[in-house]
């Protein structure tokens, strides 16, 4: 599974690069194809606008997208998780993901509970 890892950075020291790096590592020892935007723009001129550019073509090639903590406090990742979101493909939290069963990602139980008290809200 192709999964595009988005989370904030701008503000944050290093541009948050070595949590998306950490994040890339641990989900493609489980398996995942990840696309990072932090390798996408490791040597861009700090454009926003020219990296979200690059960023979105290449998240709408994934078959999901996998979200960092405080993601929906960065400008472009709640930018990426609605796209995704409404191109009808899958949305998860980077945490939740442990694992992959063929081509289907395993997800933890943190996440089955979150799904529940959500829907029951």
């Amino acid at each position: 599974m192709k999964i595009y890892l988005a989370g904030p950075m701008t503000g944050y020291p290093e541009l948050n690069f070595p949590a998306f790096h950490a994040e890339a590592a641990r989900l493609r020892a489980l398996g995942f194809d990840v696309v990072n935007p932090a390798e996408l723009n490791a040597h861009s001129d700090g454009d926003w606008l020219a990296c979200m550019r690059v960023d979105i073509k290449a998240a709408v090639d994934c078959d999901g997208i996998a979200l960092l903590p405080g993601w929906e406090q960065s400008r472009g990742a709640p930018i990426e998780h609605n796209l995704i979101r409404d191109l009808g493909l899958r949305v998860f939290r980077a945490a939740h993901l442990i694992g992959l069963a063929g081509d289907m990602p395993v997800i933890s139980q943190a996440a089955v509970v979150e799904l529940v008290d959500t829907e029951a809200a």
